[in-house]
């Protein structure tokens, strides 16, 4: 039986969308393409959020791409604007789940160590969990499997007991392979489906 729920954050609680920011901002469809695709890339912004410095990155980046500085430096120095609302249906799914009083609540989640704060300033859900554990924090990420298995050493959760839930098909499938039971994040309302298929009933 399922006593523990593991949340992602982006994503599936928050909306996180640099497009706030860079939508209408370069003068080509092609320009933002390529910005996208070379300069700031998935992989470069995971690196931040495995614990290095986004100071320290976009310096780096300008070396390399100096031709981008402006938009590099938005990046981080605007990354407030891409932090969107929270995705109100998972937040009532999560409020109605802690009103059962049957669940514990961790955070799993990839997020820069710099910015996390302003989401916990700005989110009061972010406070209703047992515990946490953040990329940037603890110089690890999904889908490494070392960053999971800190679940079960800092906070005893057992993984045959346990569902987790993200947006990102990658950390699911990583989830799975250590015995962590997992869905794939797409809308509230798939998730209160998907969860009662775990037998979890809202």
């Amino acid at each position: 039986m399922t006593n523990t729920i593991i949340f992602d954050l982006g994503g599936v609680l928050i909306d996180w969308n640099p497009m706030y920011v860079y939508k209408d901002y370069f003068d080509t469809p092609e320009q933002e393409q390529f910005f996208f695709k070379h300069v700031a890339t998935f992989e470069w912004n995971e690196e931040q959020d495995a614990g290095k410095s986004l100071h320290i990155a976009t310096e780096e980046r300008i070396m390399l791409f100096p031709e981008w500085e402006q938009p590099l430096r938005d990046f981080y120095g605007r990354w407030e604007e891409m932090l969107g609302n929270s995705i109100q249906g998972t937040v009532d799914i999560f409020q109605s789940l802690r009103e059962l009083n049957t669940y514990k609540f961790y955070a799993l989640s990839n997020w820069s160590a710099e910015t996390f704060p302003i989401a916990l300033d700005r989110f009061d859900f972010l406070h209703w969990f047992d515990g946490r554990l953040i990329s940037g924090e603890e110089k690890m990420a999904k889908p490494n499997p070392d960053f999971y298995s800190l679940l079960q050493s800092v906070y005893q959760v057992d993984f045959t007991t346990s569902i987790y839930i993200d947006d990102n098909f990658r950390n699911c499938v990583a989830a799975q392979e250590l015995g962590l039971p997992a869905i794939h994040f797409k809308s509230p309302e798939q998730l209160k489906s998907e969860l009662s298929n775990h037998s979890i009933y809202l």
